[in-house]
């Protein structure tokens, strides 16, 4: 069997006077080098999309993380400067081929940004500035440092018992990275918290009767992939859920000739 191929909605990005439609290496690279799959990037327009016929030829989704924020309004609430940047483009791709993604059965793995369109694509709001809210910690990266100290393993989050990630990395305590302002707030109704923080903000959430591996993460398992062993495991599981995905289309394409 060739290796799968998942799905991995680009950002845009300007440059100059062009727009490109991107995907960050570190996201792509771990996916490769660790889940086993490759990306199929997809890009981020407004209008005329056709997530069927995208789905139909993948085995996997990664959602990942951005630097821009969904926009407030999708999710019932006035966009402020603050809230901001957006990326309208990429929002007009993500919300959707999540929702068919999960309806399909395809396994999907949300990160960051990632985790915040899961919950807003099924019906959920989020929590801007989360450090300003009454009893919670700051979970933004820290101000100082090169990227690898930005991105260090820092924060304990708590995995609930009998939850898919407890299966994954064992129910308890693991540490992970943190470089967020915003949150999930209100959870969408067929979302199940799998992880939280000290504080309460959801780390983790995974999708309430789903046909196949559905599992959103506020943090960034893709910085560490190869050497931290939480994080190395969640990416072999999604790819161990692309090849299984992948095997039943394939033996279901040949029992059909």
């Amino acid at each position: 069997m060739s290796t799968p191929i998942i799905a991995v909605p680009a950002d845009t990005k300007v440059f100059g006077e062009i727009t490109w439609h991107s995907a960050q290496q570190q996201y792509v690279g771990a996916a490769m080098d660790v889940a086993g799959v490759m990306s199929l990037i997809v890009p981020a327009y407004q209008t005329g999309a056709d997530i069927d016929a995208v789905l139909d030829r993948v085995e996997g989704v990664m959602i990942t993380g951005a630097a821009s924020n969904v926009a407030p309004q999708l999710y019932g609430k006035v966009a402020e400067e603050k809230d901001g940047p957006f990326d309208p483009g990429r929002d007009a791709i993500t919300l959707p081929l999540i929702r068919r993604a999960i309806a399909r059965g395809i396994p999907l793995l949300c990160i960051c940004r990632g985790i915040q369109e899961l919950n807003v694509a099924l019906g959920g709001t989020l929590i801007s500035e989360v450090q300003e809210q009454e009893g919670r910690i700051d979970h933004r990266e820290p101000e100082n440092g090169n990227r690898d100290e930005k991105f260090v393993i820092r924060q304990p989050v708590f995995i609930r018992e009998g939850t898919c990630l407890a299966d994954i990395l064992g129910a308890g305590e693991v540490k992970v990275n943190s470089l967020h302002r915003q949150a999930i707030g209100e959870i969408a109704p067929n979302l199940q918290v799998e992880a939280a923080a000290s504080d309460g903000t959801v780390e983790a959430v995974s999708v309430i009767g789903a046909k196949n591996f559905a599992v959103g993460v506020q943090w960034h398992p893709e910085y560490w992939a190869r050497t931290d062993s939480p994080s190395r495991k969640l990416f072999e599981a999604f790819g161990d859920a692309v090849r299984a995905f992948a095997a039943a289309k394939t033996g279901f394409a040949a029992a059909a000739q």
